[in-house]
C-alpha cells in the first residue's frame, strides 16, 4: 500500500513538472511574440511532418542516444563526465584517420568501417580515460579536465581540417574530402538514415541498461559512486572502477563521432559533435540518470531540435528558441524535484 502511494506521489510531480514545463515555454512563446499552439504545432511538423523530417529525426537521436547512454556509467560512478563532448570527437577523428590509412587497401570495405568503427570507439575511450587520469593522479577535477580536452580537441579538428588532411589544394570549413560511397554505411533510399546505426544505438542503450541493473559491476559502481571511501573499504578498488566507468562512457561517445563519419558526414567537419554531449548532460540529470528513460526523453529533445528548423519559415520565430524550450524543460522539473525532496523531508 504504502510503495503504491509513493509510486502516485511520484507520478503527481511528474504531472506538476510537465504542466509547469508547457506554462514556462508557452510565455517564452508568447514572450517572442508567437502564439504557443501554433508553434508547437510547427514544431511537431518541423520534426513529424514528412518522411525525411522523421529520418532526419532519427539520425539525431542515434549519437544522443550513445552519449547519454555512455554518461549513465559515469554518473553511476558520482563522476560529472563534461569531457563528453571531446569523447565524441575524438571517435570521429580516430574513424577518418582509420578510413584514410585503409581507403586505398585491398581490404574489403565492410572490414574497413568495421576497423574504423573500432578505432573511434577507442579513441573516444583513452580521450575520456585521460580525463580520469587527471582526476586521479593529477587532483584536476574532472569538470575542469573534461572542458579542458573538449577545446583540446575541436582546436585538433580545425588543425587536421586545414592542416594535414586538408582537400587538395584548399583548406574548407565544409570539412575533409568526402570518402567514397563504398565506406558508408549502408542508408534506407533517399534518405540520410542508416539502420545500422540505428540497430548500434539501441543495442548499446540494452547493454548500459543491464550492465546498471543486473550486475554486480553496476552494484560495485554504484557503491563507488555513492561513498568511495566506504567501497574502498569493502575492498572495492574505487580508482580503477574510476578509470573504467570513463573509458566505458568513452567508448559509446567515440561510438557516436565514429557514426558521424561513416552514416552521416561521410568526412571530418568542424562541428562534428554537434553539441550532442552536453545535450546528453542535460537529458541524463534530466531523466535522474535512469536507463529506461534515456531513449524517449533523447527522442523528445532531437524532435525539438529537428522541429525548430520550422520556426523561421512559418512564424518567423529564430530556430534557436528550441534551446530556450529544453531549458524551461530542465529548470521546470528541477523546480518541482527540489519542492519534493523539501516536502519529502517534512
Amino acid at each position: 500500500m504504502q510503495h503504491n502511494e509513493k509510486r502516485w506521489q511520484n507520478l503527481g510531480f511528474q504531472l506538476g513538472a510537465v504542466v509547469l514545463a508547457l506554462l514556462l515555454t508557452s510565455l517564452v512563446i508568447l514572450a517572442a511574440g508567437a502564439p504557443p499552439l501554433d508553434a508547437y504545432k510547427q514544431l511537431l511538423k518541423g520534426a513529424f511532418g514528412t518522411k525525411m523530417n522523421v529520418a532526419d529525426t532519427v539520425v539525431a537521436w542515434v549519437p544522443l542516444l550513445l552519449a547519454t547512454s555512455g554518461l549513465l556509467v559515469t554518473f553511476a560512478a558520482g563522476l560529472w563526465n563534461i569531457g563528453v563532448e571531446g569523447q565524441i570527437i575524438l571517435g570521429s577523428i580516430f574513424t577518418t584517420g582509420v578510413l584514410k590509412l585503409l581507403q586505398d587497401s585491398p581490404l574489403p570495405p565492410a572490414f574497413i568501417i568495421v576497423l574504423a568503427v573500432l578505432g573511434g570507439m577507442l579513441g573516444g575511450g583513452l580521450w575520456a580515460v585521460l580525463a580520469g587520469v587527471l582526476k586521479t593522479f593529477g587532483g584536476v577535477n574532472e569538470i575542469f579536465g573534461g572542458l579542458g580536452l573538449n577545446f583540446i580537441a575541436t582546436s585538433m579538428t580545425i588543425w587536421l581540417i586545414f592542416g594535414p588532411w586538408k582537400r587538395p589544394g584548399v583548406g574548407s570549413m565544409s570539412g575533409t574530402e568526402p570518402f567514397p560511397e563504398s565506406l558508408w554505411l549502408p542508408t534506407l533510399p533517399g534518405l540520410r538514415l542508416s539502420i545500422w546505426a540505428v540497430m548500434l544505438g539501441i543495442i548499446a542503450l540494452v547493454v548500459i541498461y543491464f550492465l546498471l541493473q543486473g550486475t554486480y559491476f553496476g552494484l560495485k559502481l554504484k557503491a563507488v559512486g555513492n561513498n568511495p571511501r566506504a567501497a574502498f573499504l569493502l575492498g572495492i578498488p574505487t580508482w580503477q572502477y574510476m578509470l573504467l566507468s570513463f573509458f566505458l562512457c568513452g567508448l559509446f561517445a567515440g561510438l557516436a563521432g565514429s557514426l558521424q563519419v561513416v552514416a552521416v558526414y561521410h568526412r571530418l567537419i568542424p562541428s562534428i559533435s554537434s553539441g550532442y554531449g552536453y545535450l546528453g548532460l542535460m537529458v541524463a540529470m534530466l531523466i535522474n540518470y535512469q536507463a529506461f528513460w534515456v531513449a524517449p526523453v533523447a527522442f523528445f529533445f532531437v524532435a525539438l531540435n529537428i522541429g525548430s528548423i520550422q520556426l523561421p519559415i512559418a512564424l518567423k520565430l529564430d530556430s534557436s528558441l528550441s534551446g530556450v524550450i529544453q531549458g524551461s524543460l530542465v529548470l521546470a522539473v528541477l523546480v518541482v524535484e527540489g519542492i519534493r525532496h523539501r516536502l519529502l523531508r517534512k
